[in-house]
């Protein structure tokens, strides 16, 4: 059997670079929380952090829109290719962009931050229990961690595997972690976190597929 880590790198390749340019001036205004541009809670959901790590950065938008407000602002992320662009397209507003897995640039780092988030990136697709201690630990005092990514489906909780290059493709997969918002915030509870939200924001039209966002802080 195929190693499903081989792959992984090549599959977020694959996405981004099927993920069509977008204009520089909408994409720093669209930078947010759900899959809707424009819809919902806006970057302000991070405070007033002075630095910031976007963890699984995709285009880049929410790390050069917070650049742009003058925020001290990284991202990481495991596709080359998601690099490449974002250096290109965003480096001269002072963003920086990392090639690395998201826990293993956190468990190699010294550095912390006043906020740390993941817009639809690695928190979904990262164990919590192996992810939350490490951001916890590289969050400044009072600093938020808030991500988002698609509500589970009813009755399907944990783990998830999703066969990334289709049913008649390669033997490759990724893995995603699903559940409630209750549960959601229980599991950062357990791992140290207060102040803790968590709510599906729901779509703007109705019976559409809502985003679940969670915001919890470090005392």
């Amino acid at each position: 059997m195929a190693n499903p880590t081989t792959d992984i790198p090549s599959y977020w390749d694959r996405y981004v670079q099927g993920v069509p340019p977008q204009d520089p001036e909408k994409a720093l205004k669209s930078a947010g929380w759900t899959q809707y541009p424009g819809h919902g809670p806006g970057l302000e959901l991070l405070g007033e952090p002075a630095s910031a790590l976007e963890l699984g950065f995709g285009r880049g938008n929410a790390v050069a829109a917070l650049a742009a407000q003058g925020v001290k602002a990284t991202g990481v992320d495991l596709s080359p290719a998601a690099v490449e662009q974002a250096r290109q397209q965003w480096e001269h507003l002072g963003a920086e962009f990392h090639h690395a897995d998201a826990t293993e640039f956190l468990a190699g780092t010294g550095q912390r931050w006043g906020a740390i988030y993941s817009v639809w990136g690695a928190a979904w697709f990262t164990d919590p229990g192996a992810l939350f201690p490490l951001v916890y630990d590289r969050l400044e005092p009072g600093g938020r961690f808030v991500f988002s990514h698609a509500p589970a489906v009813p009755d399907s909780y944990g783990v998830q595997g999703m066969y990334g290059a289709g049913f008649s493709g390669r033997q490759v997969w990724v893995y995603r972690w699903a559940y409630e918002p209750e549960e959601w915030a229980q599991i950062l509870r357990r791992h140290g976190f207060g102040q803790v939200r968590v709510w599906e924001e729901p779509a703007p039209k109705t019976d559409h597929v809502g985003t679940l966002i969670a915001v919890a802080t470090v005392s």
